[in-house]
Order: structure tokens, then C-alpha cells, then sequence
């Protein structure tokens, strides 16, 4: 009979600790392809996950400097060229009087970048995902931390992967439908 092909297999445990050796004996073995879900952050499990470091706060850097640039030229261009205006014999680029405007304009690029970039480097939105259908993905949002091994990773073997998250002692294994 053949085998319906899956997203991949999901062990369920009940500590966080064990979700974390878990994944280090996983990377250790070769998988690469894992995801972990978890209620609530677990030191180091990221880097037993092997995840990179996001590019979130690049794009915020960045953003924020054009955004500062943006807001100081604005000002330049309607006090100095647009419209010049001489009050009381002072400058045109008085550049100390730009700065609130600036760090203001600075400020709201960069938070719009935060948001849009890490939506867009996450991927979201994702409406659908196929672990929520297993059946007990609920709990956790409650009490249980899952380890996914996704079919996409290269080691990935129906029978071997069930073996092997076996030998970790998990809750429950079971095997997450496409």
C-alpha cells in the first residue's frame, strides 16, 4: 500500500527540556528541515534549531536612515530653496531647528519598516498552516512543546524519522497531513 505523502512527523513532549534535547539529538543526526511550537520561549532553542539570526534589524537601520535623510531634506528644500524666507538675518539651513522634524520622520520610517519587514521576512501572513490540523497541536498554546521534522528535509524518511523521534521518548508521534 502506498503512503500518502505528509507534511512531516510531529513529537509531542511534556518539557521544555526534553523539546530541547530533543532538537539538539535531531540537528545532531542531520535533519535540518524542524520546526519547533512551544507556549512560551525557550533559551537556546533556536540555536539547536539552527535558525539564523533575522535581517529584521538591518532593515530598520536602513529604513531609519533614509527616513532621517527624508525629514532633514524636506525641511531644507522648504526653508532654503523652496521658499526661502530671511527672519531676522539667520540662516536658511539652520540645521538645529530641522532636528525634532527629523528624528520624528527617522522614527516613523524605521517603526513601519519593523512591522513590514517582519512580516514579509516571516512570511506572513500565513493563514494556513498544515500542523494546525494534528490533533493535539492545540495544547500548544497551553501545556506541550512540539518538534516537527518536515518531510522537505533531505534525511527525511517515513519510517527511520518515526524511529528516531521514537527513541527520544515523546508523548505522542504523529504524522502531520499535507
Amino acid at each position: 500500500m502506498p503512503h500518502l505523502p505528509v507534511h512531516g512527523l510531529m513529537a509531542e513532549f511534556a518539557t521544555p527540556q526534553e523539546l530541547l534535547l530533543a532538537a539538539r539529538y535531531a540537528r545532531q543526526h542531520g535533519y535540518r528541515e524542524m520546526e519547533a511550537y512551544t507556549t512560551y520561549s525557550v533559551e537556546g532553542l533556536a540555536e539547536e534549531l539552527g535558525l539564523s539570526r533575522t535581517g529584521v534589524p538591518f532593515v530598520v537601520l536602513f529604513a531609519g536612515l533614509v527616513g532621517a535623510g527624508v525629514g532633514f531634506f524636506m525641511q531644507y528644500w522648504s526653508m532654503a530653496v523652496d521658499y526661502p524666507f530671511n527672519i531676522g538675518g539667520r540662516p536658511l539651513n539652520s540645521w538645529p531647528v530641522f532636528i525634532p522634524i527629523t528624528f520624528e520622520v527617522m522614527v516613523l520610517v524605521a517603526s513601519f519598516a519593523a512591522f513590514f519587514g517582519m512580516l514579509f521576512l516571516n512570511g506572513l501572513p500565513r493563514l494556513y498552516r498544515p500542523i494546525f490540523n494534528a490533533p493535539s497541536f492545540a495544547r500548544a498554546t497551553q501545556d506541550r512543546f512540539f518538534l516537527c521534522i518536515e518531510a522537505t528535509d533531505p534525511r527525511f524518511d517515513r519510517e527511520t524519522t518515526m524511529q528516531f523521534l521514537a527513541g527520544l521518548r515523546p508523548v505522542d508521534i504523529v504524522e502531520v497531513a499535507p
